[in-house]
């Protein structure tokens, strides 16, 4: 312990001591070098960072100064450089001169905070530059294509285009002439070829390759000449209204081919700023420009009229697709085109879509135009001759649709059903009539274009089948409208009308089973009807011809009104206008006899007449029973009047122009006219003695009982008879 006391310890403690007291001196340095450093070396300090931060500030202001000075000196000489090289014509190089000094001035105006007065003259002297290089530029342009228009700026026809000439004058003929592919590639790199193009195309257009669309005399013809192209016109009399699409193309492809050839076959490399591709070709853009609306017109011009009016000439139609493919590949090879397929390729070969379009439409408009014509001009119907029903071929081995088998039963076995008494030949015929001329001729569409359909495609077939039910509906809208102020006035249009309605719906119930077999399965399965049209087309001639019958009967009543009730007729201007009243009724209907004569089938006519007269006898005889005092001259000039109408109002009834043979239906007038033997009566009581009337009479079961009542027979005695005995028995066996 002693040892490790004084031996160890106080040596290590005597070390410890030592380092202690370095420590100190170290901790005093370290205290006055903190001082110092607070006191002199910071304030060096902050002034040096103060001085370096303005230096940098400084040699950012003076970089940003160099930057400014040097764009602007790249300006200035650019400008001189274009300058030099647009006075020795060099455009290209004058162009891209001008495009890099836009460029300077572009980003010396893009620094913020640093706004030069001079920058304003800057940008006026650089579109003052590039609007005169555009003004050299387009006056080698107007060298290089030359129009010689004609003066007249709508084109009416192909005379007027005849004047139009285009001279390209693009090959140079000497080393230091000016080349077009330099004048376009200026034109590029300023951006302004695009809006050159699009003025040369709209000019193509108008006067070039629209009119050799539309009018099949002109034909393009090329002169070469040895500085300049020439395109121009000749005309040669067209074997066809509208051109072949074959012609039509090759006639546009010769036009595309010189203008490949002379001045758009040129490939840019540089182009404005406004087309980010870093080749491209002429044609390129100007097809871009012009084939929109060239495809158009080849289709509304020329395509469409292309299209065959019948199934059996679709065939033919192939031509016309390869011609259209091989148009667009030449166009592709040129460069005028690019891509797949366009609207027209896909127009040409929807042949089928466009051909049922077609065919509806021309019908539709065939149907329209005689649904607008004349109805006046008739035909004869009768029983034995009919339209002509299409002839349909067998139903073959091969077909989609086979008829349903015929019953199998033999003929024989079913002789025990007949009776004795057949059925007319006739009996579900037409009866004869007269129809108009245009709704035969418009039944006879109907089985022409359904018959178009049993020969085409399922899609043709369907449209062309509708459209046939569109004519009708057409019809049922459209007549009685169009004509409608016909119909009201002239009473033999109506019954031509009722004709026509009663024709059409004859024919309407058996015209889709006669096609059933022959349509498409989508018809077959219970669509191809008409049947359901009948009631309509009924109803639509009944209801013209009543209301014809209507303004008849307004008339005959309003004449009859004239007669002054027939009261007192032994004055005589009471009697002239009775006398003048029933003539007029008479001749009334004798007119309507002539004017529904061999029109209306007979049975229908006698109808008509029928009702007529007898609306015309209902009023007199109602106007008879009225009068309460009618004296024996009153008696004896209404039997004469009453007699007239008796005589005279069979001989109406002539439905046919044969007049021998109206006298059968001249005495069945009781059959048609319901008050005919009540007139007959009437007048029989008018010469009667009361004896006479009493014996008619027979105690309510004579002749008279059965058209005249009780009351109306005393009336007529009361008024025709003095008050007297015998004139109360003869009322008192009136019961």
């Amino acid at each position: 312990m002693i040892n490790k006391k004084y031996n160890e310890f106080l040596p290590s403690m005597e070390s410890a001591e030592d380092l202690v007291s370095q420590v100190d001196r170290l901790c005093s340095d370290i205290d006055l070098l903190r001082s110092r450093i607070e006191n002199e070396v910071q304030k060096d300090l902050n002034v040096a960072v103060a001085e370096f931060t303005e230096l940098k500030q400084q040699l950012e202001r003076d970089s940003l100064v160099l930057s400014v000075l040097k764009q602007l000196q790249e300006f200035d000489t650019t400008i001189k450089d274009y300058s030099t090289a647009l006075l020795e014509k060099k455009y290209v190089a004058a162009a891209r001169h001008l495009k890099k000094a836009r460029s300077s001035l572009q980003m010396l105006q893009s620094r913020k905070g640093f706004e030069l007065k001079v920058l304003k003259a800057l940008g006026m002297e650089l579109t003052v530059q590039t609007q005169n290089m555009l003004h050299h530029l387009g006056e080698e342009w107007r060298q290089m294509v030359l129009w010689t228009l004609p003066p007249s700026k709508e084109i009416s026809s192909a005379e007027t285009v005849m004047q139009t000439e285009l001279h390209l004058h693009t090959m140079p003929v000497k080393d230091d002439q000016i080349t077009g592919a330099s004048v376009l590639q200026a034109f590029a790199i300023l951006g302004e070829l695009r809006f050159r193009l699009k003025h040369f195309g709209q000019l193509l257009l108008k006067y070039i390759l629209k009119p050799l669309i539309s009018y099949p005399s002109l034909r393009p013809l090329l002169k070469e000449q040895p500085d300049a192209a020439v395109l121009h016109f000749e005309s040669e009399k067209p074997n066809l209204e509208h051109s072949s699409p074959v012609e039509v193309f090759g006639k546009i492809k010769l036009v595309l081919e010189v203008l490949h050839k002379h001045l758009l076959n040129v490939c840019l490399d540089e182009c404005g700023e406004d087309d980010k591709d870093s080749k491209v070709v002429v044609s390129e853009m100007l097809g871009d420009i012009i084939w929109e609306e060239m495809s158009d017109c080849l289709i509304r011009d020329c395509l469409v009229y292309s299209i065959p009016a019948s199934s059996s000439k679709l065939q033919q139609y192939i031509e016309v697709i390869k011609s259209t493919e091989e148009f667009e590949k030449s166009l592709k090879n040129m460069g005028f085109l690019k891509g797949d397929a366009t609207d027209l390729l896909k127009y040409a070969r929807n042949v089928n879509s466009h051909f049922a379009n077609k065919k509806c439409q021309d019908v539709i408009v065939a149907a329209r135009n005689l649904m607008t014509s004349e109805i006046h001009n008739t035909v004869k119907v009768t029983p034995d001759c009919s339209i002509a029903i299409p002839k349909l071929p067998n139903t073959g081995a091969g077909d989609n649709v086979k008829a349903p088998e015929a019953s199998k039963t033999a003929p024989s076995e079913l002789t025990h059903l007949e009776n004795e008494a057949k059925l007319s030949p006739h009996m579900f015929s037409l009866p004869t009539c007269r129809i108009s001329a245009s709704v035969e001729k418009l039944m006879d569409l109907a089985y022409q274009t359904l018959l178009e359909a049993t020969t085409s495609t399922d899609q043709c077939c369907i449209q062309l089948f509708f459209s046939v039910r569109n004519i009708f509906h057409l019809f049922y809208d459209v007549v009685p409208i169009y004509h409608k102020e016909k119909l009201q006035k002239l009473p033999q249009l109506a019954a031509i009308h009722h004709n026509n309605c009663m024709y059409i719906a004859h024919h309407l119930l058996t015209l889709g089973h006669q096609f059933r077999y022959r349509l498409t399965s989508v018809l077959y399965d219970g669509a191809a009807t008409f049947v359901d049209l009948v009631p309509g087309f009924r109803r639509l001639g009944m209801e013209c011809f009543l209301a014809q019958m209507r303004v008849q009967k307004g008339e005959l009543l309003e004449r009859l009104s004239n007669a002054r009730n027939f009261s007192n007729l032994d004055n005589e201007d009471n009697y002239s206008a009775a006398k003048k009243a029933t003539r007029q009724v008479l001749h009334q209907l004798k007119r309507l006899g002539k004017v529904w004569q061999d029109v209306l089938p007979v049975n229908v006519y006698c109808k008509a007449m029928g009702i007529l007269l007898n609306t015309a006898l209902s009023e007199v005889i109602n106007r008879v029973t009225a009068l309460e005092d009618i004296s024996a001259e009153d008696a004896d000039r209404l039997h004469f009047l009453c007699r007239a109408i008796l005589e005279e109002g069979p001989l109406v009834f002539t439905p046919l122009p044969e007049e021998n043979k109206n006298k059968k239906y001249q005495e069945e007038v009781p059959v048609y006219v319901q008050k005919w033997m009540t007139f007959k009566e009437l007048m029989m009581i008018l010469q009667a003695n009361l004896q006479e009337i009493v014996d008619r009479w027979a105690e309510g079961k004579g002749p008279l009982a059965a058209e005249f009542s009780p009351v109306e027979v005393k009336s007529l005695i009361r008024a025709l008879f003095q008050n007297t005995e015998r004139r109360a028995a003869a009322l008192a066996k009136i019961k």
